[in-house]
């Protein structure tokens, strides 16, 4: 698995740590600094793409763009006021309001869940219930793939004594191809991917059921305090950065190699050409909503879900998790 999209879903573990004192966003109005969490990666080629097209400048908004350290908590930055905002799951975001951080979901970037349930071709599990009695193998009891099979439970009526959950790192590839277990918690963007890129044969199921989802996946996370213009003009920024990749997937990976620093031989920009083409669907508008929209109906569904999972202790309050006002 990825590093980045390993180190994403740890990220959810340490955001219970940092629940203290408010602090609000970085000092220097005159830029908006984004948290891109971690090493260089394709997921977030829409910065990439509105940073090196123009897109942020003719926006008339000053923008820099950061990528945390291996050990950096996941919104350690933005508390401390050394980030205005954070690429970070929606749910992420409310496990973090939840634990006192001052950070407000201002836009959703992917409207599908990725976190899904991946199975070898030949499986008999076809659906979602099907998991019962049979092992499934996850990184650990934290992170959006862990969230996503607490999702399935919930909408299948299944529990843990029902199936046989263990928790076997990010080893989804050995774990799956090897028969330890029956099916994997995965991303449909980047696991799935790379049984392709192996020539083992998967198949991939919902976890979080589409029709009526109960968490957010990525999403942008904003500090308390900032001028709302900014924050509107990035998001503008960024509209047109999807829209340029969805037309131009082979130019976005030519314009992403310049900020990765691992993107250098052709075999590697055929791999990330293949998780950006498996990504792009995740980023579609949600029905008839405009592009970034928060959906109210998911985001209301998910922070009912998450105190009932256990995930938080307790419920948030939709106005301290999202807002759709700084949309353009």
């Amino acid at each position: 698995m990825n590093k980045s999209f390993r180190m994403l879903a740890v990220g959810a573990a340490s955001t219970l740590l940092l629940a203290g004192c408010a602090g609000g966003g970085a000092s220097d109005q005159d830029a908006l600094t984004v948290g891109l969490t971690y090493t260089p990666n394709v997921q977030f080629a829409p910065f990439y793409v509105a940073e090196e097209l123009g897109y942020f400048e003719d926006a008339g908004v000053d923008v820099e763009l950061r990528h945390h350290g291996e050990s950096e908590e996941l919104f350690g930055a933005l508390k401390a006021g050394d980030e205005d905002l954070v690429y970070a799951g929606g749910d992420e975001i409310v496990q973090a309001v939840s634990a006192g951080v001052p950070v407000t979901s201002v836009a959703t970037l992917y409207n599908t869940y990725p976190a899904v349930l991946i199975v070898p071709a030949d499986s008999d599990i076809e659906t979602a219930a099907d998991l019962e009695g049979h092992s499934v193998g996850t990184p650990g009891p934290y992170g959006q793939t862990y969230f996503a099979l607490l999702a399935l439970f919930d909408q299948t009526g299944l529990t843990e004594e029902d199936v046989d959950v263990q928790h076997i790192g990010f080893t989804q590839q050995a774990a799956l191809t090897s028969g330890k277990v029956d099916a994997v918690m995965g991303f449909s963007n980047n696991d799935a991917v790379q049984f392709a890129a192996q020539g083992f044969d998967v198949r991939v199921i919902e976890a979080v059921d589409p029709e009526a989802p109960t968490l957010v996946g990525p999403a942008l996370g904003a500090a308390e305090g900032l001028e709302d213009s900014q924050v509107t003009a990035l998001l503008g920024a960024l509209r047109e950065a999807i829209a340029y990749i969805e037309e131009h997937p082979e130019e976005t990976i030519e314009i992403s190699a310049g900020y990765i620093p691992t993107l250098t031989t052709q075999e590697q920009k055929d791999a990330a050409l293949a998780t950006l083409e498996a990504t792009i669907p995740l980023m579609a508008p949600d029905g008839d909503l405009p592009l970034l929209t928060n959906n109210p109906d998911v985001w209301e569904a998910m922070l009912e879900f998450m105190p009932r999972a256990g995930i938080i202790p307790e419920p948030v309050a939709a106005e301290d998790a999202y807002t759709n006002e700084l949309l353009p």
